[in-house]
């Protein structure tokens, strides 16, 4: 999987993502000190409107600031977007108001949802060859766990020699590292022709020439916003996707809302537990980042995720039906067994997502279908994070984890509906590892396309 760092271009972007996202994970222990000097008791409320505030900006802003970015130069718009974070965070330790605390949020989260879009658009431009694309998908994941990871235990080292201010220092220094890498990295122009090879272009492609989308007049923001939505709504595949980003979100908002909760009151473990529930989480995942690779040159995407997504109902319903039952001395382990789990699944459900859209639209679409995608599955997490907030406060985990469980198996089946298997389908990386080792190919098996 490293073999893709070869290339100067990709590995100054990943390394401007790591950094970016140690910053980030510094800032959300800060944020949470600081929380807790403004409000005292209520600082889990005013988090909980933060990030309410959070994924609000990523639903609403992340297309119309899409619709946007084709009339700034690729690095023009990543660069500016870093040095807005970074100025956002320097100011965060200065507000003595909680009104000020959601404001700088909303600030910040706006920058976060032009930026992250445009640069998920920007490495398959850069990695134009799906093996290659593949293996970034699965290291951008694996960056993400080991942000969930590695920051709580850099932020804890720090805040012993230092005040928690600083750490918003430290997130600062990332946006601005990131943004010197994104400035010396070679981009694609936005108007760069479609240069794909035929068999991965999306079937509208062979409908225009080189440089035909540069001849239609520039379309309205709020109109391009909308195209956006359309494509992932026009699409099979990306029907299928959002469901399963609620499969997604669902499951993921037992663990990183209830865990707390069952570690501290319902298992009756020390605090320092609760930390190492989040890492068995990110474990699995990370595991499943690290093979997915290899998995997809022989099997196909949509039998992947969809296998996966229906672990996590499953998941969720034995957390549910544990805690009806009654905690044990098997409650701990099987605790951190069952993160374990819902962390593989989710990760081999989320990281071939990009490859599913990249096959769906075509290149000049990428930017408006990313951004769209990026608005959409954080409005699911917008759903299920108060839900279970909510379940969880109001009924108890046990509860809780069956709705939940409930969401997630309606996500999972919609998305086999949505997302139909092509007849005789067979995933192009397995014809191509034949043809490579000089086998002879045989004809498709059903099994490769039935999840």
């Amino acid at each position: 999987m490293l073999s893709v760092l070869r290339n100067p271009a990709y590995r100054r972007l990943f390394g401007a993502q790591v950094v970016a996202l140690t910053g980030t994970g510094l800032a959300t222990v800060a944020l949470s000190l600081l929380a807790y000097d403004l409000a005292g008791a209520n600082a889990a409320a005013v988090l909980g409107t933060a990030l309410a505030i959070k994924m609000a900006a990523y639903v609403v802003l992340a297309p119309v600031v899409a619709a946007l970015a084709d009339r700034v130069p690729r690095r023009t718009l990543l660069v500016s977007m870093d040095l807005a974070r970074a100025a956002v965070v320097l100011a965060l330790p200065f507000v003595d108001r909680i009104w000020q605390v959601y404001v700088l949020i909303l600030l910040l989260q706006a920058a976060s949802a032009a930026f992250t879009p445009a640069f998920q658009a920007t490495v398959p431009r850069v990695l134009p060859e799906e093996r290659d694309y593949t293996e970034a998908l699965s290291l951008a994941r694996l960056a993400y766990d080991l942000e969930s990871l590695a920051s709580p235990v850099l932020a804890a080292a720090l805040l012993t020699i230092v005040p928690y201010a600083w750490l918003f220092t430290g997130t600062a220094a990332g946006f601005l590292i990131s943004a010197f890498l994104v400035h010396s990295t070679p981009l694609p122009p936005n108007d760069e022709p479609n240069d794909e090879p035929a068999g991965r272009r999306a079937p509208g492609d062979a409908n225009h020439a080189p440089g035909d989308v540069n001849r239609a007049p520039a379309p309205r923001p709020y109109s391009k916003a909308l195209a956006g939505m359309r494509l992932l709504l026009g699409a099979p595949a990306l029907r299928g996707l959002l469901a399963l980003d609620l499969a997604v979100a669902a499951a993921g908002a037992v663990v990183l809302v209830g865990t707390v909760v069952l570690v501290r009151d319902v298992l009756g473990r020390p605090v320092g537990d609760v930390p190492l529930a989040l890492g068995a989480y990110g474990a699995g995942s990370m595991a499943v980042a690290l093979m997915l690779p290899r998995v997809l040159e022989r099997c196909d995407d949509r039998t992947v995720m969809l296998r996966a997504a229906l672990v996590l109902p499953g998941a969720t319903a034995l957390l549910a039906a544990g805690l009806a039952a009654g905690p044990g001395a098997w409650a701990w382990p099987g605790l951190l067994l069952l993160w374990l789990v819902t962390g593989a699944a989710g990760s081999a459900v989320l990281t071939p997502a990009g490859r599913v859209v990249r096959r769906a639209v075509r290149t000049a679409e990428l930017p408006a279908a990313f951004a769209a995608r990026f608005s959409l599955s954080h409005a699911c997490w917008l759903l299920t994070y108060p839900l279970a907030g909510l379940l969880v406060t109001a009924a108890g985990p046990a509860v809780a984890a069956a709705v939940l469980a409930a969401v997630a198996l309606a996500g999972a089946a919609g998305a086999a509906r949505l997302w139909p298997a092509p007849p005789g389908a067979r995933a192009p990386a397995v014809t191509r590892t034949a043809a490579q080792r000089g086998n002879r190919i045989s004809r498709p098996s059903r099994t490769t396309s039935r999840p």
